[in-house]
């Protein structure tokens, strides 16, 4: 049986999947099972399923069968009423694989879950329902090997803490291997003499405590000797003093340079310059 859908547009079937093709329906009524599994089940029944293709099972005219990867064993309490709920199902795996890999595993089932069915696509581009989900399971090891399984799990750890980097001495000690990368040139090494050293600024959010007048009048004096003009960040950091309230105070001592080389700058009053003069002299 095949359902034959139609685009909106027009168009009969063109025997392709998709819209204008053909789903076969011929399975839908299967029942399929729907397996969370490891990643190590999901391997071996991967390898399973190469080989099988490679001796050319599953092919229309093949006389070689498809590979039994595991069976299922339902076990059931006569004791106990009928029912899903009292159903165990344990799976067992065909493949011989080697190392601490389990053999066992528990299927623990869904009681609820939403209705879903299995869709396939073949090399031709063939959709089909392969089924309709009667029962979801997540697989985990059984009771049987879990001895096994922690063994696994101790040799995976104990793979992931093996140290790939290797220590390799240079026998070539003129410095070849040692060039700067494309994008480093122009970079100051870290151990640098030339490197200044960047005094870290206050942020605005420091809160500085204003000192006496008199004293602070007196730093200024002292830093104007040493040079004659400053920028007012500059005499924040030097004094360590609000902005606002060192404004106040070159207001009264200094002269700000709207205009000439000195521009931006605070320079003393020539009234103050005399007498800082004289007090040095």
């Amino acid at each position: 049986m095949s359902w034959n859908e139609e685009s909106s547009g027009g168009g009969g079937s063109n025997g392709q999947g998709g819209i204008g093709g053909v789903l076969d329906m011929a399975r839908a009524d299967r029942s399929v099972w729907l397996m969370k599994c490891p990643a190590l089940v999901a391997t071996s029944w991967q390898k399973a399923a190469s080989a099988a293709a490679s001796a050319g099972a599953g092919g229309p005219d093949s006389s070689v069968p498809n590979p039994i990867v595991a069976k299922v064993v339902l076990s059931v309490d006569p004791l106990k009423p009928d029912g899903n709920s009292q159903l165990q199902f344990k799976m067992e795996l065909a493949q011989s694989e080697t190392g601490n890999t389990p053999k066992s595993y528990s299927l623990n089932m869904f009681k609820d879950f939403v209705p879903m069915c299995v869709f396939s696509e073949s090399n031709q581009g063939k959709f089909m329902v392969e089924g309709k989900v009667e029962h979801k399971f997540d697989m985990e090891p059984h009771g049987d090997t879990i001895g096994d399984y922690r063994k696994l799990c101790r040799e995976r750890t104990n793979k992931a803490m093996i140290k790939t980097r290797q220590i390799q001495v240079i026998d070539n000690d003129r410095g070849v291997l040692m060039r700067p990368m494309p994008g480093m040139i122009g970079l100051i090494p870290s151990g640098s003499k030339d490197k200044k050293k960047i005094a870290p600024a206050k942020g605005s959010e420091v809160k500085r405590t204003r000192r006496d007048r008199r004293e602070l009048e007196n730093i200024i004096f002292k830093l104007f000797e040493k040079q004659p003009n400053w920028a007012l960040k500059q005499l924040v950091i030097e004094t360590d003093q609000p902005e606002q309230f060192l404004k106040e105070i070159l207001n009264d001592l200094c002269v700000y340079n709207k205009k000439g080389p000195n521009q931006g700058t605070h320079e003393l009053k020539p009234e103050y310059k005399k007498s800082s003069e004289a007090e040095t002299v």
